[in-house]
């Protein structure tokens, strides 16, 4: 799979807004991994980024563990490399690799994550039989994939709203926007008992990952030109901007939804 075909690669402003997300979501990632109990062996975090879970599975694999960043953008994992590099990550080791055609050895992982990843590629019972073939017995498989039904703006945004519209359009076009709520059923299907948990987060006024909308309409912006007007896409951005200046303004985030399951 080249990079290209990734949703979201190839911009400047994707690199910015994965290190954001990686920083906003780490404590509901560190709670999952409580919830899975102690670390051991080697982990695996596919579609790395610039950060992903690197530094959570660092601590939980501990000081005599390994765990292996995977992307398949050049740009991304040398962004990953510099934050391996300034957190002093020793058991860190990042790879380019293909999910589609990896190189990585069968069975050889205690642990495989996959964060938004199910979502924008949409290959969701091919990418969970790669992971599930990686992982070896008694292993576990994590996803985690939105649900957006909780993405919202207090005061209403109107805006802010329909740019999330718009979002979740490509991702059904172009993904499988609708990944989050399908995990369980995918893990089932394969003979996976999974657990599931979620989390939404409250974003005061002036947070910056409010901007989100006006992330990921950046980075989408030659996928949503094929179905919106350049003009009303510019006017749009526009309004969001002015509504996200309100002092009052906040929301709450997309549902992260969770699970988890062991490999028999």
């Amino acid at each position: 799979m080249a990079a290209g075909e990734y949703l979201l690669a190839g911009q400047t402003s994707e690199l910015e807004r994965l290190q954001l997300q990686s920083r906003v979501w780490e404590p509901s990632g560190q709670r999952l991994l409580e919830a899975i109990g102690p670390g051991r062996g080697r982990a695996l975090d596919v579609g790395c980024g610039v950060l992903g879970w690197l530094r959570l599975l660092s601590r939980w694999v501990g000081p005599d563990g390994e765990v292996v960043g995977t992307d398949i953008d050049d740009a991304m994992l040398a962004a990953a490399a510099q934050f391996v590099k300034d957190e002093q990550l020793s058991n860190v080791r990042l790879i380019k690799d293909d999910l589609f055609a990896t190189a990585l050895e069968p069975a050889s992982f205690d642990l495989v994550h996959a964060r938004f990843e199910l979502t924008p590629l949409g290959r969701v019972e091919e990418q969970l039989a790669t992971y599930l073939r990686l992982t070896h017995h008694g292993g576990v498989v994590v996803l985690e994939d939105p649900d957006w039904g909780s993405w919202h703006f207090n005061p209403p945004a109107p805006a802010l709203q329909q740019l999330i519209t718009f979002i979740r359009e490509a991702f059904r076009r172009w993904g499988d926007a609708e990944a989050g709520r399908k995990q369980l059923q995918l893990f089932r299907r394969v003979g996976v008992e999974a657990n599931v948990r979620a989390e939404v987060l409250a974003l005061p006024p002036g947070h910056p990952y409010l901007r989100l909308p006006l992330q990921f309409t950046t980075a989408l912006e030659a996928r949503l030109l094929s179905f919106v007007d350049a003009t009303e896409l510019a006017r749009l951005r526009t309004e969001a901007e002015a509504e996200l200046k309100e002092p009052e303004r906040w929301g709450t985030t997309f549902t992260l939804i969770q699970s988890w399951g062991r490999v028999a």
